[in-house]
């Protein structure tokens, strides 16, 4: 029994949905993130997918060509990630 509780924790999601990645420009190395909710320069996400799982800190972000400190719901960002990201890989703030 301990181990099935176990098992479920594993499942649970990395933290908050956050978002969903919509494009990635490739020779940018930018990820285009619809977002759910807010987020700022400085919070640490996690991007899942199913090629991609890592984690990274928002350094900076971009909307409409122009840097933001923090973009609410609904907005979509630019954001350099470290590793080739694809369209509907699920953005999490931990």
């Amino acid at each position: 029994m301990v181990f099935m509780a176990e098992e479920k924790q594993e499942e649970k999601s990395p933290g908050k949905e956050i978002g969903k990645v919509v494009h990635y420009y490739t020779d940018l190395g930018v990820g285009i993130i619809e977002l759910k909710g807010t987020l700022k320069v400085g919070d640490k996400i996690k991007i899942k997918g199913a090629t991609s799982d890592f984690e990274q800190k928002v350094n900076s972000m971009q909307i409409e060509h122009e840097k933001v400190e923090e973009a609410k719901k609904g907005k979509s960002i630019g954001l350099k990630t470290k590793k080739h990201v694809r369209q509907n890989d699920v953005v999490y703030k931990l």
